[in-house]
């Protein structure tokens, strides 16, 4: 099985499209990616494994499906610790955070020591807006997960790369490779550069703005959220 992927620009609109015609609000979709992720990272890193799970949660909408994803995980019977150093003031990040302080869950600012007591990482920092360099504290943050041993599950994109070209050639994130990708509504022409178990979760996308965007729909199973693509068999070029 092989997906189309989806521009950054495309994206973009593929979303105003979801929020107008398609009728969803910011905060549906939102729930709809972090339960996604939350599902790839049951998939890769079941319970069993580890509990511990370090999510890095960016300042945007990436950083939006992390901490959805971290509330699922503790209903899972994880135990997330969020590291979130550029809180945003808007109300539905400052809800989503409450929501996890409610639940017990812990916040830090220390990534990298935080990063020494986990078994598994979620990367939520940067997603298929991202462009330009990478600035502290984040700059960092890729580069203790470019270099750790612990597994990475990244969030529509691995932090630091670009959507079109993949990694940056130097800087932070030129040697990151995550173990996982979870890819929202399709995949980004960045996964040609990929090595890693892929994952889609996009079981929310009307027949009709798929057909606008000329993407294949994935075969989801029973009540599944997320379909992983096969090793060598990712993408194709997509033609609109």
């Amino acid at each position: 099985m092989s997906l189309r992927t989806l521009n950054a620009k495309d994206a973009t609109d593929l979303d105003k499209d979801l929020m107008s015609v398609g009728a969803f609000s910011l905060d549906q979709l939102m729930e709809l990616a972090g339960l996604s992720v939350s599902q790839a990272v049951y998939q890769v890193h079941p319970p069993e494994k580890g509990k511990r799970v370090l999510v890095a949660v960016g300042p945007g909408n990436n950083g939006g499906d992390g901490l959805v994803a971290a509330r699922h995980l503790w209903h899972y019977g994880y135990q997330p610790t969020i590291f979130y150093p550029k809180q945003s003031k808007n109300e539905l990040y400052q809800r989503l955070s409450e929501q996890l302080k409610n639940l017990g869950v812990p916040f830090t600012d220390d990534f990298e020591g935080a990063l020494k007591d986990t078994d598994h990482v979620v990367d939520s920092i940067f997603g298929f807006s991202f462009s330009g360099e990478v600035r502290e504290p984040f700059a960092a943050v890729i580069t203790a997960m470019e270099n750790t041993k612990v597994p990475v599950t990244a969030v529509d994109a691995p932090s630091s790369w670009s959507i079109e070209d993949g990694p940056p050639s130097s800087g932070p994130g030129a040697k990151f490779n995550p173990e996982n990708l979870i890819s929202l509504t399709a995949p980004k022409p960045l996964v040609s550069h990929f090595k890693g178990r892929h994952f889609v979760g996009g079981r929310f996308l009307p027949p009709s703005v798929a057909q606008k965007y000329n993407l294949d729909m994935p075969e989801y199973k029973g009540v599944e959220q997320i379909v992983e693509l096969p090793a060598g068999q990712n993408t194709k070029t997509q033609e609109v």
